[in-house]
């Protein structure tokens, strides 16, 4: 048993630890987007079943010697991958699919060793089945997931904040060795009996009824539904917080503690009272929802209210799957029909919703599906003949809050729609252009949000629509730097991040404005929606792809000014913000030139970051601490500048601005270091 148990434990442990592992690593690569995680928790689902048909496949058809042999040979052919670090070669390319790049990369990275990882649960407690007959393999899976969770809690905590990424991915490469031994060992033990495969030889003579096309369904179905709102709610907190492993790992860790205490002997989940926990569960995340869009929410009520509604979805989804186990003898069609549910639900939020929805509508919707899905569970349940009973008290309230629910969603999603002229979607997020009045209105002005965050406004009044407005006023840090440098010569300036193209009105005749954005979304929508740039007197060119990948690829481009603006709702791009970073910055820019970088965040404290970086590479810094002035349309906003000691800045700046004083100090960061957990606000 105890063999069994090491290995169950140490695969789930490597399955969950690499997860984390891989997708930081990748995550610069594909522009720091949130929905880098989302790709890869598809992959790891998709993979996660491949396992699994595997291992009743394996079960079902071969011959237990053959299952051990074809076993190990597969693990010894997995040492060909190792170590897991991808290769600079599959960097991403201008112009291609992140999605498909994304799936690529870790089917060739990781696609082998974690495929097999994925085969052990199924397959371990199947050869425990056969050879301790009459044993039940349920707690295995419990324990399968423990290790998993084990896993997902250490890396913030321990591995992350104290290991570069090459590091993490050596040291999982040698426990992976190890774990291989430790997984051959019990699989020759296993071989050692010469028995039917437990699908047959559990209680080979009693009369098991096969479970129908019904319960199949709902195997896939409430897993399904569990995984739609895993995925959902964690774009959800990294699209307008950041994407950062804790806030990837936290809503996993939830989902599966509730597989753990559902699937564990005695079971915890109870109807009573988790079917009334639902019910506030959702009500609360679909007002949420609302009140987010508005920013009305602080990061601790958001990521603990949508933590809870998270975790209570899931002990009921979980809950009920583990009331429909089967016999033994369907152990592996169990839990291949589980992986497939955890993996259609991460199509439809990977795969589908974004290029099917204009909007980030799948969290909603998947409230309204869970609260239908149970309702459908318990009217099928033979035990609840009362259920079916519609004038009964407890199915008429069910219904009602079902009904209730999906009204307010949907006049929610209405709501969210009114006085929009466009609403896009792609990889890279949502974006919504909307109008705040008739351009007759001397202060309406048309605004770009991508998620929840505003992303650049424009006056409608022809008369004002040349002011440079939101994060980026004549006061602001860029305002003044740009000032400043362009009082006698026509200057070069460079901005990361085209947003609705404000800066560009800065621009006189002469001046050459080149913009690096990676969405090309953003492209259309600053040409259609806004002027800025067909208005700009200078020079203007886009940069399309990743800005660190195309700065690395051009030759020095001299710019006077360059500003460090990009976004992803409000997360950040980690990789534009570390040492190798700065380093290319100041090789596009003169020796005079300055870095200018935006870091108003509603939760991440950047300056320390700005403030080690720039005392790690003997450069001098000042921050631009300016308010909010309605008058112009300006936000308040706080910008970094650096430049070398030589240079210095000139009287202009010096009186606008301020030592960088970080209240903290972190660890500098590089491409293979990083922690947005130490800097949360």
């Amino acid at each position: 048993m105890l063999l069994y148990a090491l290995t169950i434990l140490a695969s789930a442990f490597l399955l969950f630890q690499v997860e984390p592992i891989i997708a930081k690593i990748i995550l610069p690569w594909f522009g720091g987007s949130a929905a880098v995680w989302t790709v890869s928790l598809l992959f790891f689902q998709l993979a996660l079943l491949g396992g699994y048909l595997y291992a009743h496949a394996s079960v079902r058809y071969l011959k237990p010697r053959v299952q051990i042999a074809l076993h190990v040979v597969l693990l010894a052919v997995s040492l060909l991958a190792l170590p897991i670090y991808p290769r600079e070669a599959w960097k991403p390319g201008p112009g291609d699919d992140p999605t498909f790049g994304i799936l690529r990369l870790l089917t060739v990275t990781v696609g082998l060793t974690f495929f097999l990882l994925s085969t052990t649960a199924p397959l371990v407690q199947a050869w425990y089945a056969r050879r301790f007959q009459g044993a039940v393999p349920y707690r295995l899976y419990a324990l399968s997931n423990a290790g998993s969770m084990l896993a997902l809690l250490t890396y913030p905590v321990l591995v992350e904040p104290m290991l570069t990424t090459r590091q993490q991915a050596s040291m999982w490469s040698w426990a992976y060795a190890g774990f291989m031994a430790v997984c051959i060992a019990a699989a020759l033990r296993s071989g050692t009996r010469a028995a039917e495969p437990a699908s047959a030889s559990t209680d080979a003579g009693a009369v098991v009824p096969r479970p129908g096309l019904r319960l199949y369904a709902q195997w896939v179905a409430l897993p399904a539904c569990a995984s739609v709102l895993l995925l959902a709610i964690t774009n959800h907190l990294s699209q307008n917080v950041a994407a950062i492993p804790f806030l990837w790992v936290l809503p996993l860790s939830l989902y599966l503690l509730s597989f753990i205490l559902c699937f564990e002997s005695s079971g915890w989940y109870r109807r009573n009272p988790y079917l009334q926990l639902l019910a506030v569960a959702l009500g609360s995340m679909a007002y949420a929802i609302g009140a987010d869009l508005g920013g009305n929410l602080n990061i601790k009520v958001l990521v603990t209210l949508f933590s809870l509604g998270l975790f209570t979805c899931c002990m009921v989804c979980h809950g009920e799957l583990a009331e429909m186990k089967p016999h033994p003898r369907y152990l592996t069609h169990y839990y291949l029909m589980i992986s497939a549910g955890g993996a259609l639900g991460g199509i439809l939020v990977g795969l589908v919703a974004p290029r099917l929805l204009d909007g980030y509508y799948e969290l909603p919707v998947g409230l309204v599906f869970n609260a239908v899905l149970i309702v459908i569970v318990l009217k099928l349940d033979s035990n609840l003949a009362w259920f079916r009973k519609w004038w009964q008290p407890a199915p008429l309230i069910a219904v009602a809050l079902t009904l209730g629910l999906a009204v307010f969603v949907g006049l929610q999603i209405h709501n969210s729609l009114v006085d929009v002229r466009l609403r896009v979607r792609n990889f890279y997020g949502e974006l919504t252009v909307k109008d705040s009045g008739p351009a007759t209105d001397l202060d309406a002005v048309r605004s770009l949000t991508h998620g929840t965050i505003n992303h650049g406004e424009q006056y409608l009044n022809p008369a004002r629509r040349r002011l440079p407005t939101t994060y980026y006023g004549k006061n602001t840090g860029i305002g003044v730097t740009i000032r400043s440098k362009g009082k006698s010569n026509a200057i070069r300036v460079g901005v990361i991040g085209l947003g609705t193209g404000t800066i560009a009105s800065y621009a006189h005749p002469g001046d050459y404005y080149r913009y690096y954005e990676i969405n090309p979304l953003v492209l259309g929508i600053a040409h259609t929606q806004f002027t800025f740039l067909a208005d700009c007197k200078g020079e203007v060119e886009v940069a399309m792809g990743d800005a660190r990948l195309s700065l690395e690829r051009e030759s020095p481009e001299n710019f006077d000014v360059l500003a460090v603006d990009a976004f992803s709702g409000d997360a950040i791009p980690v990789h534009l913000l570390t040492r190798q970073a700065m380093d290319l910055y100041f090789h596009h820019l003169r020796p005079n030139g300055i870095l200018a970088v935006h870091i108003s965040n509603r939760y991440l404290d950047l300056e320390p970051v700005l403030a080690g970086e720039t005392s790690a590479t003997g450069r001098v810094a000042r921050v631009v601490d300016t308010e909010d002035d309605d008058t112009e349309d300006v936000f308040g906003a706080t910008w970094v500048l650096v430049t070398m000691p030589a240079a210095g800045f000139d009287s202009d700046i010096l009186k606008n601005s301020s030592e960088i004083r970080p209240a903290r100090t972190v660890r500098l960061w590089t491409d293979d270091y990083s922690n947005l957990f130490r800097i949360l606000k």
